[in-house]
């Protein structure tokens, strides 16, 4: 499959997932709506990881769409991060935790395959920003989907 906008990429599809779930997390729980400190954190977090497969997909080269991948990748470890807080602060439920947490995970596995990828340098596009032409989306492929794991809440 020719990947030819970010929209096309199971990454970002998985994280636009990630984002779906945060956002109804928060709205469910009636605490985290005067928490506005948290509430920001964890949606800007989960937005981030979005938003940085996007802007990265926009880069001219694989370095530099790698680097956005791997800041989006950080994203996802601060929401799984936050997800804690959200439990030990009774912001959300066991279940509801382990869903986000995995979703989180298969999204962070999706942008480590497509990081694998690009720095494999087998896009047929340049892998240094000293390339002048380049064509956006030619050769690259989605990241296979994986298995999310159901990671248990660990006791602090």
């Amino acid at each position: 499959m020719k990947v030819e906008r970010f929209e096309d990429l199971e990454a970002w599809k998985a994280a636009r997932v990630l984002v779906s779930q945060v956002y109804d997390m928060t709205r469910q729980a009636q605490d985290t709506g005067r928490d506005y400190r948290f509430r920001d954190q964890i949606t800007a977090a989960a937005v981030s990881v979005m938003s940085n497969i996007a802007e990265g997909f926009s880069r001219r080269t694989d370095r530099e769409f790698a680097q956005f991948l791997f800041i989006s990748k950080g994203s996802c470890a601060e929401v799984q991060s936050l997800l804690y807080v959200a439990l030990d602060q009774n912001y959300t439920n066991k279940i509801s935790f382990q869903k986000i947490y995995a979703q989180a995970e298969s999204v962070a596995r999706l942008t480590s395959g497509l990081i694998t990828y690009l720095l494999r340098g087998n896009t047929g596009r340049s892998k240094s920003p000293k390339s002048s032409v380049e064509t956006r989306g030619q050769g690259i492929t989605p990241a296979s989907p994986t298995q999310p794991t159901q990671p248990t809440p660990r006791t602090p």
